[in-house]
């Protein structure tokens, strides 16, 4: 078996060729979780060191442990990760079957229980004391995915407005105007998500529902924008260190 606790270290495998196959397999593992992220953190269990041990066992099960920054952190957003990973886990070249489960967390039977069987969130958290399973999560993961488009919006353009451009610039500008970058990659598959077009040819600056925002409007919008993504700033750091004082990370 094949055991990786983190993206740097193999142990070691009687067998050659069989230690090339089971690690390939994890490797592609740990690439599908990176496409797997936090919905109010728009940013992907790798990086966020929420993934604390991945391995492949000899039978091709993926067994794969994730963690938290705190014991009550909130349990949709956790069920949105742990389902998630267990689809593109499944979803992996030489994996069998997936094994993805939620440690130290107070909901973590009932999220693991739930996600095994594929049911939805609010039979998963039926009879647990978890409070605001209500509803299924689609509505959700639309909401956080709108803010990570305003976020994005506001990491693309923001650079340009410092560069000079004006506001009748911007709001005229399509996505093919903007420079490269990795951010404009991520705004384009936000705004994929959310169904609303994304060539070269489409407008650089829409709200959620996918409407151009013309100049008028541009102001407000914007720094909206740039309050979605401070919020993210802020929240993103405040989990970080909550998870190095729990983990040691």
């Amino acid at each position: 078996m094949t055991v990786l606790s983190d993206a740097r270290a193999v142990a070691p495998l009687s067998n050659d060729a069989e230690a090339a196959s089971s690690t390939g397999v994890t490797a592609r593992v740990w690439e599908a979780l990176r496409s797997v992220r936090d919905p109010e953190l728009d940013t992907d269990v790798v990086s966020l060191d929420f993934v604390g041990a991945v391995s492949v066992d000899d039978s091709a099960v993926a067994h794969v442990a994730l963690r938290l920054p705190t014991y009550f952190c909130a349990p949709n957003f956790a069920f949105l990760m742990v389902a998630d990973a267990h689809d593109v886990v499944s979803e992996a070249a030489g994996v069998a079957r997936a094994d993805v489960v939620l440690v130290d967390h107070f909901a973590s039977d009932a999220i693991n229980a739930g996600v095994a069987a594929r049911a939805g969130f609010v039979s998963s958290m039926a009879g647990t004391e978890v409070g605001e399973a209500v509803a299924e999560l689609d509505e959700l993961r639309r909401t956080f995915t709108e803010r990570a488009l305003m976020a994005g919006t506001d990491l693309v353009v923001r650079p340009l407005m410092r560069a000079g451009s004006t506001p009748e610039q911007v709001a005229a500008m399509t996505l093919g105007d903007a420079p490269a970058s990795a951010d404009l990659d991520r705004l384009r598959r936000r705004r994929a998500e959310l169904g609303i077009p994304s060539t070269d040819a489409d407008p650089l600056v829409v709200d959620p529902s996918g409407r151009t925002v013309g100049v008028e409007a541009l102001p407000l919008h914007l720094r909206k924008a740039r309050s979605y993504q401070v919020g993210v700033d802020a929240n993103t750091s405040i989990c970080r260190g909550q998870l190095a004082a729990r983990y040691g990370v």
